[in-house]
């Protein structure tokens, strides 16, 4: 069986050719093993988010090669780059970006209906997911009558809806208060343990970190474990 997420050799860098050039990423090469969840740290500005977003399809690296579950996706065209990013990554940001028009339940339900999965289909599996995270009973309130946590939840579920391979998070407890963090957290683990798909998540939470099954630095734009 195939790793979920191949990065190799990823070099990024903004400004080439200016006075401003910065090298971002300088060959970066990591592995995630099919469900293992990984923490990424770094200082701010060391390009967690950049290297989060190229393995995420959502940018391209001047070099190197990107392969979610067995497939490389070095030079997609962007219509299968978009279709790919669909289907096989999650994403879940420090801050929800729900759609503050729909609720909870709806928020999850978009996701699948833009993938082509069926409108009642999509619903039940986006109860089963708020439930999975303890806001089943908030599932058809707007994001503006949730707690910062609750949507941070939902947030999750949305990133899961698809039901992909990768899910990736960049700093998804950075906004909430400690207590808030700790829940959030263990929803998230629970998550990825029950659905058995890898995970790689950027925190500045060495606790946190420190509960994920292995822990990686972003260091002068290299990973080093």
């Amino acid at each position: 069986m195939s790793d979920t997420l191949v990065l190799q050799g990823l070099t990024k860098t903004y400004n080439r050719g200016r006075p401003t050039e910065v090298a971002v990423l300088r060959g970066v090469d990591l592995t995630l093993a099919r469900g293992e969840v990984v923490a990424l740290v770094a200082p701010s500005g060391a390009g967690k988010s950049t290297l989060l977003h190229i393995a995420g399809l959502l940018d391209s690296p001047d070099d190197g090669q990107v392969s979610i579950a067995g497939q490389d996706m070095t030079g997609l065209p962007d219509d299968r780059r978009t279709a790919a990013r669909r289907e096989k990554v999650g994403f879940v940001y420090q801050f929800h970006h729900l759609l503050p028009e729909f609720s909870a339940l709806e928020n999850i339900v978009l996701p699948q209906l833009a993938n082509g999965t069926p409108k009642a289909k999509a619903e039940a599996r986006a109860r089963d997911l708020l439930a999975r995270v303890g806001v089943a009973d908030r599932a058809d309130h707007r994001p503006a009558e949730l707690s910062g946590g609750q949507q941070q939840r939902v947030a999750f579920c949305r990133g899961l809806a698809n039901a992909p391979d990768l899910l990736l998070a960049d700093e998804p407890t950075g906004n909430l208060d400690p207590a808030n963090a700790e829940q959030v957290f263990a929803a998230l683990m629970a998550l990825v343990r029950e659905t058995g798909l890898s995970a790689l998540i950027a925190t500045h939470n060495m606790e946190l970190a420190a509960r994920m099954d292995r822990i990686v630095r972003l260091d002068q734009g290299r990973v080093v474990t």
